[in-house]
């Protein structure tokens, strides 16, 4: 259970300023969540409503007639509407499996983390070479270096991060002041390729994890995040990886951006939206911290962490692809407009859903808002350089602001003043975004809305790490602390590009700026 300040909860729903405020889940049944009401059947995950190839065709027309880089963009295309319910299954996850908070699972945490001078990656490198000159990039405050394969490794790719700052107004959970990384499973070749999970390992599709940072001890622990189903065959509550549904196509969930609000982990979900998770719903799967050991757990059934190619309930064992802890997801939102976005494509349609590519909590506004936004690579025929918004949030529940099962429609949505952007954090007004090039230096672009023109660059642009991805705000306004600007880098140091060398190294690293470096410009 998580200490510290508890999220408030209210007996029933209530109308408050026009919004429909949700109560907590803690104490309230399931069925006063809008996002938790429908019954869902099987074991499939989310799908995006994908116009038709001639739709997505002709709406290529659409994308001509924007205003350019900066201008206003259609706010109700980022509407949300609550997925099925997940609620049962969840209960039936948490009578099966004994739970963890967020502060054991850092007292738990197994991995060192490697800081300051001892870290030795480096993916900032002395700059390249722009109209003759070298552009120094702006060296980190704060940077982390991962332990041995995580560092390296070709299956898992960090990609999201956020931390304690978004989740409470205090910047404390309990007396932590924990961060978390998410990354992707990039290795397996996808199921149904000849490849099966009794070969190797790495034919399992594990789809996303997420990693626990304490900064005060220096150490972290990963955490697999699942999708709990009833078995059709034997009628017993089992989960899966986090992955897209494969019969529509889709890829895997790719966690470009999530941010953490109250005790919800929201996650992004390119094509579908947002995927919902519970910090107070962490799983179990070795109790007594001994691997070698098959605990015993509820219905007479056991444990299994040392079996990497097995998930879920098999027998009358549970497995984890060899991870103590997992998280299932409770909740899902999905864009209502039809998805005009390809897999295929890097390029936004600029028209209908848009892609959720990364996260962010700004807690400088009223109501506090989860930022929204898009990464695309414009073509002539699809200009676009990509949306962003925010949808409002409910302090005392912690959830999206919804009315009958819709987010509320946001107050504002502009199309960003550049491309490529990997992550956006905005506070105070300021916008701050991450513009990645492949194997060199990543821009920081800070922007913000001029009431004629929309949102344009304000500031000058700061070279930043190769390979830059989503954006965390530390504010510090409880703490006092200078504020921070955290990300990741996503390329591993063996990465075999040549321009990952010299100048502009490949290297995985968290990293923060301080938020007064990044407007100096230094």
């Amino acid at each position: 259970m998580r200490q510290g300040r508890v999220i408030a909860a209210g007996a029933t729903a209530a109308v408050i300023a026009g919004l429909l405020v949700i109560p907590a889940m803690g104490g309230e049944p399931a069925e006063s969540d809008p996002a938790m009401t429908a019954t869902a059947t099987g074991a499939e995950q989310p799908t995006a409503d994908y116009a038709t190839e001639a739709e997505t065709e002709s709406s290529a027309l659409a994308t001509m007639a924007w205003a350019g880089p900066g201008s206003s963009a259609k706010e109700s295309e980022f509407n949300l509407k609550a997925g099925a319910s997940l609620s049962g299954r969840v209960k039936k996850l948490d009578a099966a499996l004994p739970k963890q908070g967020v502060q054991k699972v850092l007292r738990d945490a197994n991995r060192p983390l490697v800081s300051g001078g001892a870290c030795k990656t480096d993916p900032f490198g002395i700059g390249d070479m722009k109209d003759g000159k070298r552009v120094k990039p702006l060296a980190p405050a704060v940077k982390y270096c991962w332990k041995g394969d995580d560092a390296t490794s070709k299956e898992w790719v960090p990609q999201a991060i956020t931390g304690v700052s978004d989740a409470q107004k205090d910047e404390k959970w309990g007396s932590d002041r924990p961060i978390v990384v998410g990354a992707y499973d990039n290795a397996n070749p996808g199921r149904g390729n000849g490849c099966t999970a009794k070969e190797s390992d790495q034919c399992n599709e594990k789809g996303v994890r997420i990693t626990f940072i304490d900064p005060a001890t220096k150490k972290y622990r990963h955490a697999l995040l699942v999708w709990p189903y009833v078995s059709k065959k034997t009628k017993k509550i089992s989960f899966d990886a986090v992955h897209a549904n494969e019969k529509k196509g889709q890829k895997g969930i790719h966690i470009g951006g999530m941010a953490w609000y109250g005790n919800y982990l929201y996650v992004a979900d390119t094509f579908n939206g947002i995927r919902v998770f519970d910090m107070r719903k962490i799983m179990d799967l070795n109790p007594d911290n001994k691997a070698g050991t098959n605990d015993k757990v509820a219905g007479g059934m056991k444990t299994n962490v040392e079996n990497k190619k097995k998930i879920g309930r098999h027998g009358k064992s549970w497995y984890s692809f060899g991870y103590r802890y997992v998280m299932p997801q409770v909740a899902t939102w999905t864009f209502k407009s039809k998805q005009y976005n390809r897999a295929k494509n890097t390029y936004c349609m600029g028209k209908g859903a848009p892609k959720s590519s990364y996260l962010s909590v700004d807690r400088s506004t009223a109501p506090d808002v989860l930022v929204m936004g898009e990464y695309c690579k414009p073509t002539k025929k699809h200009p676009s350089t990509g949306r962003i918004s925010a949808y409002r949030l409910n302090p005392d529940t912690g959830r999206l602001a919804s009315r009958g099962g819709v987010t509320t429609t946001p107050d504002w949505a502009y199309y960003l003043p550049d491309d490529g952007i990997q992550g956006a954090a905005r506070f105070k007004g300021r916008f701050f975004l991450n513009q990645s090039h492949r194997y060199s230096n990543g821009t920081l672009i800070q922007a913000r809305v001029f009431p004629k023109t929309g949102l344009h660059a304000s500031g000058g642009p700061v070279a930043t790490a190769v390979g830059p991805e989503d954006f965390y705000l530390e504010h510090g306004m409880r703490t006092g602390n200078p504020p921070l600007l955290w990300s990741v880098s996503e390329h591993s140091s063996t990465t075999a590009a040549p321009s990952c060398k010299g100048a502009t190294p490949c290297g995985r690293v968290v990293y923060a700026h301080r938020v007064r470096d990044i407007e100096a410009g230094n």
